[in-house]
């Protein structure tokens, strides 16, 4: 299959990487620095160059408030019976927009990211397969992530956004309220310091990408329940209410086990 991706930022060149083997695969990215990291793949500065290429199937990596625009500019140059997919962390819009298309699409979320996952073994990963999508496109992902050992999740564009709500918002915004109280340790403990790894690396996540992913629509909610949890402990400590902390402690094992970690 000929695969055409937009985009070589991180995930853009670990897309170009695993499909490069099996696939005829071209990048596009104006900026020639960011090109130079990718190999085995077809290069291109210039949308006009997707044409010549004639792709299968269209990938559209570029960061989140760039996807729509990515694919309104690359569209011309695109066959009508070119698939168009993205693998955006939030789905918000992006149906309307397809459907106002008219062109088939196949919509994934690669639930893991270069930051954290060791992109050699995925097998403790997920990938969300949107429900919508075009079966032709299905197929392919599901080609494509099997291998991978990626677990996989059949999701609506809504049960996605919900679900992503709960998966990502949910330690963003706790790593971020973490961070935001940050002060200097001279002498960190273990779990201090696993704390910060992760906050260093969310922190090392585009901006934008944050943003959009905590203005999910679904987000507030969550949030809501981590403020009702957070208030709950504050007043636990603050009679030191002992009987009520070995409740709460023995109610968050519990939901550990029943979240499967």
């Amino acid at each position: 299959m000929k695969i055409a991706i937009l985009g070589a930022g991180k995930m853009g060149t670990w897309l170009c990487d695993a499909l490069c083997l099996q696939h005829e695969v071209a990048v596009y990215d104006p900026e020639v620095k960011r090109l130079s990291y990718v190999f085995n793949t077809i290069r291109m500065m210039k949308l006009e160059e997707i044409a010549d290429f004639e792709p299968d199937i269209l990938i559209n990596s570029a960061n989140l408030q760039h996807t729509r625009k990515a694919f309104e500019e690359a569209m011309p140059f695109l066959s009508k019976d070119c698939i168009l997919a993205d693998i955006a962390s939030v789905k918000n819009g992006l149906q309307h927009f397809y459907l106002n298309s008219g062109r088939r699409f196949v919509s994934v979320h690669p639930m893991f990211g270069p930051t954290f996952a060791s992109l050699n073994d995925l097998s403790r990963h997920h990938a969300v397969i949107i429900k919508e999508s075009d079966e032709e496109g299905k197929a392919f992902f599901r080609s494509f992530f099997g291998p991978l050992g990626l677990r996989l999740h059949d999701y609506s564009f809504e049960e996605h956004d919900q679900t992503i709500a709960y998966s990502l918002s949910v330690p963003f915004a706790s790593t971020l309220v973490f961070g935001a109280c940050m002060k200097h340790q001279e002498a960190p403990g273990t779990t201090f310091e696993k704390h910060l790894t992760i906050a260093h690396g969310l922190l090392s996540e585009d901006d934008h990408l944050l943003s959009e992913i905590l203005f999910n629509p679904y987000t507030l909610p969550q949030l809501e329940n981590i403020c009702d949890a957070l208030e709950h402990l504050k007043n636990l400590i603050k009679v030191k209410d002992s009987d009520g902390m070995r409740s709460f402690l023995a109610k968050v094992r519990e939901g550990l086990v029943d979240s499967g970690s």
